[in-house]
């Protein structure tokens, strides 16, 4: 089970971190990612975070402005977001996959296979 925190309603410019706890599985070696669909749009990737070297990825309309990192821990991982735009509206889902050895890391993102409940951002003045 994935659970999303930490949505809300920002002005533009400001920040908000969200939190994906995850439960019934450890993370370890586990790809995380962080998607979004906004209304009427598809959904897209992101973020990303691999295990164990936790590399990352980033869609380039998000890069230098969001940071995603993880505890595993925890089981948790985060997506910080700053400098929000109105164009950052939309429900924000954590996915991760079935098992490791079949979607390894970030670059298998598109066969995620559990994914959250989602978490609406809402940037507005």
């Amino acid at each position: 089970q994935l659970v999303e925190s930490g949505g809300g309603l920002v002005q533009p410019g400001g920040s908000l971190r969200l939190s994906c706890v995850v439960s019934g599985i450890t993370l370890d070696n586990y790809p995380v990612g962080w998607f979004r669909q906004a209304p009427e749009k598809d959904r897209e990737l992101v973020s990303c975070i691999n295990d164990p070297d936790e590399t990352t990825t980033y869609s380039s309309s998000v890069k230098g402005r969001f940071t995603i990192s993880r505890d595993n821990a925890k089981n948790t991982v985060y997506l910080e977001m700053s400098n929000l735009k109105p164009e950052d509206t939309a429900v924000y889902y954590c996915a991760t996959p079935l098992a490791p050895a079949l979607s390894p890391s970030c670059a298998y993102a598109s066969r995620f296979h559990y994914w959250g409940q989602g978490t609406q951002v809402t940037v507005a003045s």
